[in-house]
């Protein structure tokens, strides 16, 4: 098992984010989590990656204790791409990658070839190697999401962490840093789990969905299980249907439109 989380609670300043979660997450999986703003997510991604630690509970990593990894050792296994990457320093986007070859470096050592190939790599595949002699101050949001996410290539770890990574791209590079990412899960065996805000996409990507809405986990379980127009409606709280679209060779889903009539009364 991957990790086993075991009664996690967390909190921020007493507003509760997570309330007693129990899941099991496998190895080699594509994970799609899901729900609406302020269910928990991001907040569990960053449990994952030991970025934050539990109130309460256990998070058990490859069958020991989150807590007991060094950070450099955690960085070898785990990579994460930001929902918000803010960064004023003017780095060269060659450097902002070149970071991801940090936990694999010896102290005060200089990168190999090997660690510059790997960086080179990671800015083809996602279409950055243009930018590599910009700063990454002076691009668009989307651009930059692009170099966080050939950073987190180049850590080169087998499990891939994404909190909503395409959320600033186009149709055309979100799809394609899926694609590259759902490769690496077939073809290296790499664990990616990733927030998304798009059913859809979460839809054609996943192996298996998690629903979570106000700190609990609703449901989880495979794609073709658990998407369902009942899940959606009471995640969402709006009229869903879901079908196979063989255009996409996956579930998909619609809601209903007339819903937002239920928000005409709110003031701007």
């Amino acid at each position: 098992m991957l990790y086993r989380l075991h009664n996690i609670t967390f909190a921020y300043n007493g507003a509760p984010a997570l309330n007693n979660l129990d899941l099991d997450l496998s190895e080699g999986r594509f994970y799609g989590i899901l729900g609406p703003n302020g269910s928990g997510k991001t907040t569990f991604l960053d449990l994952l990656a030991g970025h934050r630690v539990p109130d309460r509970g256990t998070i058990r990593f490859k069958g020991r204790d989150l807590r007991s990894y060094r950070k450099k050792d955690l960085a070898r296994e785990i990579g994460l791409v930001p929902q918000d990457f803010a960064l004023s320093f003017p780095f060269r986007v060659e450097e902002i990658v070149l970071m991801g070859r940090y936990p694999h470096l010896p102290r005060f050592a200089a990168p190999s070839e090997q660690d510059l190939a790997l960086v080179r790599q990671a800015l083809e595949q996602t279409g950055t190697l243009p930018f590599t002699e910009r700063y990454i101050t002076d691009l668009s949001g989307g651009e930059k999401q692009r170099v966080v996410f050939a950073r987190a290539l180049a850590q080169q770890t087998p499990v891939l962490l994404l909190d909503e990574a395409t959320s600033n791209l186009d149709v055309k590079f979100s799809l394609q840093l899926l694609q590259l990412a759902r490769r690496m899960n077939l073809e290296e065996g790499v664990t990616v789990i990733s927030v998304f805000h798009d059913v859809n996409k979460a839809a054609g990507f996943c192996d298996e969905l998690l629903f979570f809405k106000q700190g609990e986990l609703v449901c989880n379980g495979p794609t073709e299980e658990v998407l369902s127009g009942e899940t959606l409606q009471q995640v969402f709280e709006v009229p869903a249907k879901t079908f196979f679209e063989p255009y996409v060779n996956a579930l998909q889903a619609v809601f209903q439109m007339s819903a937002a009539s239920s928000c005409a009364h709110l003031e701007y």
